[in-house]
């Protein structure tokens, strides 16, 4: 079966939606659930061919999404799985909505404790601290390639190394099953460690993703079944991937994306759709759980000097599409480096409606489904509430700052991070300012509330980063944070 590894046990305009291969080269996953490219690169690379490292699996089973369906028709929409109790992951759940609206954010707050985590300046978002299902432990994953396992009072319980260190380590959130947490590093790697000692139960190789030289997604998990993305180069591309949780073998994969992806999967177990962007500026569906691929959308932008296509392919610099895109009632909402903020009908890929900000929108939308709003930030320095069948305003405020990472949708509140070094709270209705903390750098992780605490991270500070003839000095470390109530 899979390759003996030392660590392992056992285990705007309107823009009409266009099937990718109508303008690509032909990118779709073969029959076997491998694609020709990525097949073909692993054999180059090991001298032998087989799944992505694993020899004799050449079928997938399915994940039953019939439960997760049901769960969302009759409850509130957002649960990940029948077993919420065991489960925690990015943005909350499969639809990726950041909503938490049993959790009361204080009318003001103070730092409880901090620890220092982030060293490295690569200016993506940096990754969410993400409380077990108990909320007994806080797992935080640093771009230093560290992941730490804190108390909620701030005292560790472990911290380890892992092969991401050689590279801007971790920026995506880890996802917990259970006893074990799946995170991929921008090793090209991903790593399911135990939660109680912080050992690795095990870890892929590049080869086994095709030779990925990052994975910044996030991973889904339905039916023991992981969902990612891996980043390639020479081409830039990206592949959308499923990894059986229990052992780490990828059982299928689709090569169709261009650019280097950084968004999380958003699964609809009742709509039947599975959603990602990439840095092409297209948003990519397919149906699911069978991963028949379904449409894809392409926003706008200007395009590569004098209009050249990157990588063979339709390849729309200025449309970037960095943020996780969540899934709400027949639609998908998409921001771009085009300026717009974009609602899809899930069914067919076609444009609904968009809302021009004027600059770069990559942060990751919260719904309340309950009301049906979204909100999202951008480089503009603004957060919006939109109507999320229409795309009305219903209310903007100025945070400051870019806004790049992930916004939280709590009981009364939005949690938002800022260039400008604050993480603000802001009233759901109106959007006034209820209190905002300063910190030292850029706040680009989510903020996640659990039981009267709320946490999140920051970048490191730097001088010269932007200097080219200078060289980038670490002046701080980016810190992660605890908040509680200063009543």
């Amino acid at each position: 079966m899979h390759e003996p590894v030392a660590d392992r046990r056992d285990g705007g305009s309107t823009r009409k939606s266009h099937d990718a291969s109508s303008e690509r080269p032909d990118r779709t996953a073969v029959g076997t659930g491998v694609s020709r490219r990525l097949l073909l690169r692993a054999a180059g690379a090991s001298g032998i061919v087989g799944l992505a490292g694993c020899i004799g699996r050449q079928y997938r089973s399915p994940p039953d999404c019939d439960p997760v369906a049901a769960d969302a028709a009759t409850g509130d929409g957002y649960v990940p799985l029948p077993a919420d109790d065991d489960i925690s992951m990015f943005r909350r759940g499969l639809r990726r909505y950041g909503y938490y609206p049993d959790e009361v954010v204080p009318s003001s707050v103070r730092v409880d404790w901090s620890v220092p985590v982030n060293r490295i300046g690569h200016t993506a978002a940096k990754s969410t601290p993400r409380p077990t299902p108990d909320g007994e432990t806080i797992l935080i994953a640093s771009d230093t390639g560290h992941v730490h396992a804190v108390e909620p009072d701030g005292d560790h319980r472990w911290q380890i190394e892992t092969g991401a260190a050689r590279s801007l380590g971790f920026h995506g959130t880890p996802t917990i099953v259970e006893d074990t947490a799946y995170i991929g590093g921008y090793d090209g790697e991903l790593y399911a460690i135990d939660i109680a000692t912080g050992d690795r139960i095990w870890h892929t190789r590049t080869r086994e993703f095709g030779d990925a030289i990052a994975i910044g997604s996030s991973p889904a998990y339905v039916d023991g079944n992981l969902y990612l993305l891996t980043e390639h180069k020479n081409p830039a591309s990206g592949a959308l991937w499923e990894v059986d949780a229990e052992t780490g073998n990828p059982t299928w994969s689709d090569d169709r994306i261009w650019g280097m992806p950084h968004p999380s999967p958003a699964i609809d177990c009742e709509a039947g759709r599975l959603v990602t962007g990439s840095n092409d500026g297209v948003v990519y569906c397919w149906e699911f759980p069978s991963l028949e691929f379904a449409w894809s959308f392409q926003a706008g932008g200007g395009g590569g000097p004098d209009g050249e296509s990157m990588a063979d392919g339709t390849f729309r610099l200025g449309a970037q599409i960095k943020g996780t895109i969540p899934v709400y009632d027949g639609g998908a909402f998409a921001g771009s480096w085009d300026g717009r903020f974009y609602r899809l009908d899930l069914a067919d890929g076609s444009e609904e409606w968009s809302v021009d900000t004027g600059d770069v929108v990559m942060s990751n939308p919260a719904v309340d489904p309950d009301e049906g709003i979204v909100y999202v930030g951008g480089d503009d320095h603004y957060v919006r509430a939109l109507d999320t069948a229409t795309g009305d305003e219903l209310w903007s405020t100025n945070v400051g700052g870019h806004i790049i990472g992930s916004l939280t949708a709590t009981a009364e509140t939005i949690l938002v991070g800022s260039y400008d070094t604050h993480l603000y709270a802001l009233d759901r209705t109106t959007g006034e300012p209820r209190w905002r903390v300063e910190n030292r750098g850029h706040v680009t992780s989510g903020a996640i509330p659990r039981d009267g605490r709320i946490y999140y991270a920051e970048r490191g500070v730097f001088t010269n980063y932007y200097d080219e003839d200078e060289e980038t000095v670490l002046e701080e470390p980016g810190r992660a944070y605890c908040l509680v109530s200063a009543e």
